[in-house]
Parts: C-alpha cells; structure tokens; sequence
C-alpha cells in the first residue's frame, strides 16, 4: 500500500476540488401543481413516497431526464430532474428492481430496461411505449451501452456478463467476468486500435482490451471480493481514468475494506478511504446499523473523474456517524459528508418531507439504488422508501417523493403528491359530515388525511403505540358525532395478500404481532387507544352499527389470527365473538361486515402452511345474531384463497367474493356471487389468477367493480353495466395491482381506487 503522503502528493494535482455554496431554506420551493406527462384522465391521489425504491438512472444527454424502479412492479420516468415523476403504464413496462436502466449517450428518446420478467425492452419515444428486444432474459446489475460505440453494450443477466455489438438485437456471454454484474465502465480514453471497457461483478474486476470480446482479470490489490458496486471515469481533457469499487468492511485490527481506487485501468487498486470518511469499528450508540461503517455504493463521470460519492451505513444516529452520501474532489484522499436529513443536529440540509416535518427528526438509512448525471456530477438521485436529489453537489438535497406547500417553512404540515406513489393502500373515505376531509389507510405510511377534497396531504401524528403504527387498514364514522372515528391499526402489512400469505413478511413477524384499535375526537388528527380486552393483534377490519345508542356504539373488528371482536360501549372494552367462525387452527380475520338489516358477515382468509394451502378455516361466514354464533356461508363452493367481499347494500343474500388461486391446487380465482344466501355460488368473471373484490355503484344499478391484485395479466380494474353479463377493462389506469374502488361522492363522474403498491388513483367512472 502506497504511503499516505505519497498518496495524497500523488492525487494533489488530478483534479480541483468543487467549491460550492447556497442556502438550504432558499432552495425549498412550492411544489408544482400538476405531475409530469400524466396518465390520461387519471392522477394520482395522496403522499408519494413511502414504498421501496431502487435502481435509479440519469439520461447522459438531459439530466433532468431521470428513471426509477420501486418493488411494487412500477416504475417511473421524471422530466423534471426528479421533482415530479409519471408512472410507466403497467402495460408498457413492469419493474425491475434488479436491473438498473441505460439511457442511450446520444438519443434521450431511447431507453432500455428489463421489465418485471428480466426480459429487455426499449422505448423510442422517452418512455410512452415500450417493446421487447432481443433474447436475452434473466437481467440483473445494470445494462450499459458504449458513450463512443452506441451500438456497443454490456449487460448483466443470469450471473454472468453479456455483450451485444448490435443495440441488443443479439447476445453473447462474455468468457471470462464470472458472477452477478454490478457494474460497467467504457473507457473513453482508449487509445487508438483499443476499446477497453470494464465488467465488476460480485467476484471482482475484469478488463477487456478489445471492445468485450476477451476479458482478463483486473483485481490486483483489492483485500478481497464480494464487491457491492463499481463506478468509473475517464476524461478525454485531462486523461485521467479512474475505477472505483466498494467492498465490505471489516475490523482486522483496524478499518478495512470500504472503497477502493484503481489509477492504472484496474492493474492495481489501493484503498480510498482518506481523511474525513467514517472508519469507526465499533459503535458509538444503540440505534447504529452496526460496529463499522459498510459502503454500498460509489459513483462519478466522465467529465471529473476525481469526484466520487460513497454512502455508507451508521455506526450511530447523530453526525459524523450516521448513514449519509460522502463526496471527494481528489479521489478519495479526502471526504466530506453532504448528506444531513435530520433538523435536530447541525448541517441540516435536506427539505423537509412530511416524516421530518412532522416529528423533526429522520430515520436515515443507506440508501437502495443511487445514480449520477453523466453530463453534471454535481446532480446525484438517492433513493429508499424516499427519493433525495442534489443538484449542487450535495449543498442541499430535495425530495422527489413529496414536495411540501409551504415555501421556504422548515416544518411545514401539508404535502402535494409529485405522481411517485409508490405504496399500498386500503381504504380511502370522504368525512360524511365535511365532505373536504379525506383519508387514506396506508400500508407502511400508516394514515394521511387532506382538508381541501385530495389536494395536499398531512401525514398522522402517531400518537398511537408504536407497534401500530404501521398500518391503517380501515376507518369507521360514528353516525350522529362529526368527528369521531375509530381506526383498525396494525404492525402486520398486506393482509390479504401474497406477502402475508405465501411470503416472508408474516413468517418474519410471527411472534411479534402487534395492532388494535384507535379512536379519534377530532377528525383523525389525534388519535388514542381505544382496546380493552383485545388482544396485541393486527386489527384488519372495523365497523359501527348505526343503530346503537350515541355514546354507547356498538362496534365489530376483525383481528388476524383471532376471529371477531365487539364493543358495546364506544370501543372502550372488547369482547371475543368467534364462536364457530373459522376454526381453532385458523381464526386469519381479515374483513368484517354489518348490513343495514344486522347480519354479520367475515372472511376468514387463505392457511398456507408446509408448501400447502389447507382448507381447515377459511371461508365466508355469517352471523345473525350480533357475533354470537357463524355459520359458513360458502360451503356449497369452497375457496381456499378468498380476498375480499360485497354485500348488497339491499339485499343481503346476495354477495360477491374475490378469491385467487392456490399452488397446486383447483383454479378459484376470480368473481364469485351468491344471491341466495350461500346455497349456491356462481363464478361471474376470471380475468386472472388472483381477484380481490367487487364493488357495487351506489347510484348504477347493475354497476359492478372488478379488482385484481398481484398477477394481473392485464388491467386490474374492470366494469360491468350489467349486472356481470359482460365486463370492459379500464385500459387507461397506469397501475396494474387494484384492491377496492370508492365513487366520489362530489362529482358522480369520478371514482376513487385504491392499490396495492400505487397509492390511490382518481379517474373517470367508466372505461374510455
């Protein structure tokens, strides 16, 4: 290893260091109005942000073009440099959250990414449209084309390293770069009669000498492998090329690992970790990530090679050993940190968004995908289940998820929606009493209302246990008291579906369930526990019953894994009313209904256990006497996966039931009605493998709404004006994964849909 003062002698004159400067406060601005390019007629409603988010990227030709990808199977284009954001038509391109996108050096109309299935696609037109190409499957790292050779390209899939010589029309696997791709670079350098380039793969660094068609080993000095990600600049000015990688850190006897730097095209790398950057090894107070510093990801261009980024995770909550973005203007020999979200400490300097605003404080973390402009390595995008940019190279950063009203207010307390919405969502109501008050029940983000019909957005104080905090699955409005409403809360997200049922999310979890009730006084700015006798168990479901005494409502809640719960004094006690609901094995509550005439009705969802679905449980059950005996209503038609369900607002015999299919099982997925109490079931409509529910127009007889959610092959929204003959999709909704619709009760044109994984849309009743 090279002497420190070598080193830093060696480094001295590369490149100057950016001198930067601008105020925090003043770079805050009112959000814009509308997002950008919309979806047709319709727009997205509430918070953005919220969900994970991963594998951004920045066209090389308009940094203000920029891509992204969340978990929720949507992705996203902004025009803006990331401070308003479209969503991809779920149509055109499903995401990859493997597979970070390439924009082509030269044309901002071309881009090219792996859809949801791995498979690479291209849009010609910035994003409208998108088509297969070529043969290549099983994307994962990034896919790269050649500034120099656009028809050059390298890209990762299948634990290997490919190359195309043809714009992705064909593929060969490249001999020699062994494991998962996590990085290219093209060395714009090259001299005459060479095209070098560069693939880093988890395994290490190769180099090729001949545009990727032979490959050799490049490593030489790095401790060891396991390599997190690679970046590299080569700058025709000043013919400097410089490769940068992380790979893990550990304590052998002091800091090693982090980021490494190679100056001679990857023949030798020495580390990079200069003065200023974060080496401790042990930690320096409980909420750490850990006892050292691990780095994840590093970035830089072309145009100044010594400018790198770093982000790293904490070794403690408050500066200088928090999780933040690290940037050197010599790379590496010195660092400085530029990333500083919380407002209780010094530095500050990232806009609020409504989690700051709302308790001032952050919760930062390394972040999921990170890129840079090509053309300006002072813009860097950030993101987790937030999105971060800077556009002065880290003096301020701004939001991209959501954007605060208020100009230049450190806290402000309402939002606008910047179209980057990217979590689930269960219910969104109208007050009945102010019909300007809206709500959403939120997974992850837990609750938001709205004073002005949908506009701007608060966020909840949650003032509720915090092992609740994660879930609003359902609100309930006292009939005669404006203002009063309980709310069924819960640590455990995605019940009824896959996650929960099939995946890791429950399973994770089990043992440490938490939720129950809330009640509000004030239009759900405050709220309270309102539990007694309820188990600390994911509430799902909550319901009033009108004709209870004011003062004494009597309420009924659906508790996952519990069965059936009711109040008869407001919500302040709770009792169990499970009594043949279910089965002792599976009591997994996850809706509870009351129709106008008193019967009771819950569903009691899918038991997966040892790689089967059992039927011991599950169904659709009715009481008719308040909750003290239920009897199985589908018996005749049993499903062994039902989602959600409908009741007829007049006749209560007549219910609809979402169910989806079951590995290894019989094909139930899809629209199922009874109109005679249960005694016989009809299928009405299969349009997928998994269906949620139906929804009944309260002034379209006839009218019903089809969801689908997690596998829709097509539109997850569908419409029959005849009471289910014939159905037509809504083609024009961007957003795939749809639980439940709600007419708008101010504009009869207009409905309400909420999602799993893309926030709430608002659009037209019926399909263009």
């Amino acid at each position: 290893m090279i002497a420190k003062r070598r080193r830093s002698r060696a480094w001295r004159g590369i490149l100057a260091a950016v001198v930067c400067g601008g105020s925090v406060l003043g770079a805050w601005a009112a959000a814009p109005a509308q997002t950008a390019d919309q979806n047709g007629a319709w727009q997205p409603i509430g918070l953005s942000g919220g969900g994970a988010m991963f594998t951004p990227a920045v066209s090389p030709v308009d940094k203000k073009l920029v891509m992204l990808n969340c978990d929720m199977s949507c992705a996203f284009l902004s025009r803006d440099g990331g401070q308003t954001w479209r969503m991809i038509h779920h149509g055109q391109l499903r995401s990859n959250i493997r597979c970070r996108p390439a924009f082509h050096p030269r044309d901002p109309n071309v881009i090219y990414a792996a859809d949801g299935a791995g498979v690479l696609r291209v849009t010609r037109d910035q994003g409208r449209s998108w088509n297969p190409l070529g043969d290549l499957r099983g994307l994962e790292g990034q896919i790269a084309i050649d500034p120099d050779q656009p028809d050059r390209m390298l890209a990762g899939a299948q634990g290997r390293v490919w190359r195309s010589e043809d714009a992705g029309t064909t593929w060969s696997r490249c001999a020699g770069p062994l494991g998962r791709a996590v990085g290219f670079h093209f060395d714009r350098t090259s001299p005459a009669g060479y095209a070098i380039c560069f693939a880093a793969t988890e395994q290490g660094v190769w180099r090729s000498d001949d545009g990727g068609r032979t490959w050799a080993e490049a490593s030489a000095g790095l401790p060891w492998r396991k390599l997190r990600s690679f970046a590299g600049g080569s700058s025709r000015a000043s013919r400097v090329v410089l490769l940068y990688c992380a790979i893990p850190s550990e304590d052998r006897n002091g800091f090693q690992g982090g980021v490494y730097r190679s100056a001679d095209r990857g023949k030798t790398w020495s580390s990079a970790m200069g003065a200023g950057i974060n080496k401790d090894t042990r930690p320096t107070g409980p909420w750490a990530d850990g006892p050292i510093a691990q780095y994840h990801h590093v970035l830089t261009t072309d145009v100044r090679p010594g400018t790198v980024y770093t982000f790293n995770t904490s070794t403690g909550f408050p500066p200088p050993h928090h999780a933040t973005v690290y940037r050197s203007d010599d790379a590496g020999e010195h660092w400085r940190a530029t990333f500083y979200p919380d407002p209780r400490f010094p530095g500050y300097n990232v806009e609020p968004n409504y989690t700051t605003a709302t308790l001032n404080q952050s919760f930062p973390s390394v972040a999921e995908g990170v890129a840079i402009a090509p053309s300006d390595p002072d813009y860097v995008i950030q993101v987790t289940s937030n999105c971060y940019t800077t556009h002065d190279g880290g003096v301020t950063w701004k939001n991209g998820d959501t954007r605060p009203v208020q100009q230049g207010i450190p806290r402000p307390t309402s939002f606008r929606n910047t179209g980057l919405v990217v979590t689930s969502t269960w219910h969104y109501d109208v007050d009945p009493f102010e019909p300007r008050r809206h709500y959403i029940c939120y997974t992850d983000v837990g609750f938001a209302r709205s004073l002005d019909a949908g506009e701007t957005w608060s966020w909840w104080r949650p003032d509720l246990p915090s092992t609740w905090k994660n879930t609003c699955y359902e609100l309930a409005f006292d009939p005669e008291v404006p203002g009063r409403i309980w709310g069924a809360f819960s640590l455990l997200h995605d019940v009824p579906n896959g996650n929960v049922i099939t995946g890791t999310h429950y399973t994770r979890l089990k043992g440490t369930l938490a939720g129950g009730i809330g009640r509000s006084d004030d239009f759900a700015a405050t709220w309270k526990p309102s539990n007694g006798g309820l188990p600390d168990a994911p509430a799902c479901s909550i319901v009033v019953d009108p004709t209870s005494p004011k003062d004494r409502r009597t309420l009924y809640t659906a508790v996952f894994e519990h069965g059936v719960y009711a109040s008869t004094d407001d919500g302040r006690t709770w009792s169990a009313r499970s009594r043949g609901l279910g089965s002792e094995r599976n009591r997994r509550a996850c809706r509870v209904s009351l129709h106008k005439d008193g019967t009771l009705d819950c569903v009691v969802t899918a038991l997966y256990e040892q790689g089967r679905f059992e039927p011991d449980g599950v169904g659709l059950y009715r009481s008719r006497d308040r909750g003290q005996t239920w009897h199985l209503v589908n018996r005749s038609q049993p499903l062994l996966w039902p989602k959600d369900f409908t009741v007829h607002p007049e006749r209560s015999n007549e219910i609809y039931v979402g169910a989806c299919d079951v590995r290894g099982g019989p094909q139930q997925g899809g629209l199922w009605r009874t109109t005679d109490g249960g005694l016989s079931w009809q299928r009405i409509a299969r349009q997928g493998p998994q269906h949620f529910g139906a929804y009944l127009h309260p002034s379209r007889p006839g009218w019903i709404y089809m969801t689908l959610c997690e596998g829709a092959p097509g539109p997850g929204l569908w419409l029959s004006r005849d009471n289910g003959t014939t159905w037509q999709p809504f083609r024009e909704l961007p957003f795939a994964n749809v639980q439940r619709v709600v007419p708008d009760p101010a504009d009869e044109r207009m409905i309400y849909v909420t999602t799993f994984g893309g926030s709430v849309w608002k659009g037209p009743r019926e399909p263009g």
